[in-house]
């Protein structure tokens, strides 16, 4: 009779653990543990047997107990993410990023969102305190103050003793959409400034005009419009685009606060029975995923979302288990993607010059 096969107490297989590895491989249960949580105790371990140990433990379907690893060090290995928003296309590719590092190096993470709210903020910050976590990353979040834990911000942008800002050159960012309009021969261009409230804002509007400056660019400020709006979605452009339309004031570009604006812009636009890129060429920023597939493709500058996301996790864990110095900023360079919405300036352009004109 065939020996019966042993279950655990659920009913099914018999779980793996550190000790089952061990066995299987001829090593120590110490040594196996610390090559599959990544402590410093691997350091030591050659690189061939760590390669051995993760190979088994993926074949043999191993699953880490958190709960008892967090008992037995004392340790939450818990990050906490504090969002402007969380669902938004920005947001969601940054916290995409973070997810992805924590899950592979066995953290968890708590997530809140305060949208700007100050009180909101501080408020979650301690109530994530008291539920162990042991850093910060923060997105689109003006921090005033240093958490007293170690804390990554993405886009924060305001300097605080303690806080790893993440951001990109928005100067670099600035120069490869303005040279691109000008490079099509665009002279005319109008602009979406952010909400006050983002974090990023200020800094990349202070970009833009010193860029503008050097290129010898005129920004007239009646083709500028500040959005005073927070909304997540295409909406957060379309009516501060008909504002610019309604001062008749004739531009050959539009070089958007981010991707949502410029897409809202270019339904505005079209309602008004102007072609993008004939008549107007569009720039956005960011590069989130659906601006590929907008109609026509969206030209923009790219930041890359996930990556800052993974960067802020690994500079956080890293803190947290003492394997680097604290650093103020990584700076990450910005590409632009030229798509469907720029041309250069043509005779259509003069649609929106006559149109600019229809009221005198």
């Amino acid at each position: 009779m065939a020996p019966r096969k042993k279950l655990s107490d659920s009913g099914g297989p018999p779980r793996v653990t550190l000790k089952t590895i061990a066995e299987k491989l001829g090593l120590t249960a110490g040594t196996v543990s610390a090559a599959l949580n990544n402590s410093p105790a691997a350091r030591s371990i050659p690189d061939a047997t760590k390669e051995r140990i993760l190979r088994t433990a993926r074949e043999l379907g191993y699953s880490p107990n958190y709960f008892a690893r967090s008992l037995r060090l004392q340790r939450a290995y818990t990050v906490g993410v504090i969002a402007e928003e969380i669902g938004d296309p920005y947001g969601g590719m940054v916290i995409s990023g973070i997810e992805e590092y924590l899950r592979k190096n066995n953290y968890f993470f708590l997530a809140v969102s305060h949208r700007h709210d100050q009180e909101i903020l501080h408020t979650y910050a301690k109530m994530l305190m008291t539920r162990g976590v042991e850093g910060f990353i923060t997105t689109d979040t003006s921090l005033l103050s240093d958490p007293g834990l170690p804390t990554v911000a993405v886009s924060g942008h305001r300097q605080v003793s303690g806080v790893t800002n993440v951001v990109i050159d928005h100067h670099v960012a600035a120069r490869l959409a303005l040279q691109h309009l000008v490079e099509l021969g665009h002279t005319r261009i109008a602009f979406l400034i952010g909400d006050p409230a983002s974090s990023d804002s200020k800094t990349r509007w202070s970009a833009i005009c010193e860029v503008a400056a050097e290129l010898r660019l005129t920004i007239y400020p009646e083709l500028t419009v500040q959005i005073e709006s927070r909304d997540s979605t295409p909406g957060l452009g379309y009516p501060f685009a008909k504002q610019l339309l309604e001062r008749r004031v004739p531009f050959t570009a539009l070089f958007a606060y981010n991707d949502l604006s410029a897409i809202g812009s270019i339904w505005a636009f079209r309602e008004a029975g102007i072609r993008v890129p004939e008549d107007i060429s569009v720039v956005g920023f960011d590069d989130i995923p659906f601006s590929a597939y907008t109609h026509p493709g969206l030209t923009t500058i790219r930041q890359p979302l996930k990556q800052m996301g993974m960067i802020a996790a690994q500079t956080v864990v890293d803190q947290i288990e003492g394997k680097s110095e604290y650093v103020p900023e990584i700076v990450v360079e910005p590409e632009l993607v030229v798509r469907s919405s720029t041309a250069p300036v043509s005779a259509h352009n003069r649609v929106v010059t006559q149109m600019s004109h229809a009221s005198d």
